[in-house]
């Protein structure tokens, strides 16, 4: 069984996700204050933590950001809130994946299952090393890309600011940070290659131009891969 810690301070919710995930060979224990999490974390760790963005004590950002300092373990946010900033935030901090509340728990239970299904991804035994998401597979040894099966053929230098956002998952890049990681230079405020690199890639995985949900741009900071957008 998978252990879950869910930091929620709505018991009654709590209780209904808890019943719910133990139904599906899930083991949850609940915390309902943010000040309390790290404690938990460390007397019993789990291998997945659903974690309220708003707690008393100290909220869902801040608790992130603490677990961050100390441990990888994949985190799934909740909040009641659809703002954009809000799940970029959470992302930003260091949460795996968000869930919108009211919780659809079939939801939460396939979100679960596939951040689980990354965080425990290994190796393969020829030495090859996967990044995966979703439908989206990239084996780093073998400089091969797969979305949905099917192998995409990237210029090298797109493929290589793919994987520098892929491997970035869930934080924003900017330019000058891309350029440097990208091609060793900084960003000159004129330079327009990681645009069009980016504009390309999109096109590779059909990412909607006008509304792009895998590679996000977030205006006045720069870009997002979505470790989330590739399940679909």
């Amino acid at each position: 069984m998978n252990k879950v810690l869910l930091i929620e301070d709505d018991a009654r919710l709590a209780g209904l996700i808890s019943e719910y995930l133990q139904r599906y060979d899930f083991q949850t224990s609940v915390v309902l204050r943010g000040d309390q999490a790290l404690t938990a974390i460390e007397d019993d760790p789990p291998d997945v933590i659903v974690l309220d963005l708003m707690l008393p004590g100290m909220d869902g950002f801040d608790v992130c950001r603490q677990i961050r300092k100390q441990s990888s373990l994949p985190i799934v946010m909740l909040t009641a809130r659809g703002d954009l900033f809000d799940q970029v935030t959470g992302l930003e901090v260091g949460a795996d994946d968000y869930v919108l509340k009211p919780v659809e728990p079939r939801l939460l239970l396939a979100r679960l299952r596939a951040i689980l299904r990354r965080s425990q991804a290994r190796p393969q035994p020829n030495g090859s090393s996967m990044l995966l998401y979703g439908g989206l597979q990239i084996d780093l040894t073998a400089r091969q890309v797969r979305w949905k099966g099917q192998e995409i053929d990237l210029k090298t230098a797109d493929y290589n600011l793919f994987v520098i956002l892929a491997q970035a998952a869930g934080r924003v890049l900017n330019r000058d940070e891309l350029l440097r990681r990208w091609r060793g230079i900084g960003f000159d405020g004129v330079d327009r290659t990681v645009d069009v690199s980016i504009s390309r890639l999109r096109r590779h995985f059909g990412d909607d131009a006008h509304e792009p949900r895998k590679i996000k741009t977030v205006w006045g900071r720069g870009y997002l891969f979505s470790p989330i957008a590739w399940e679909d």
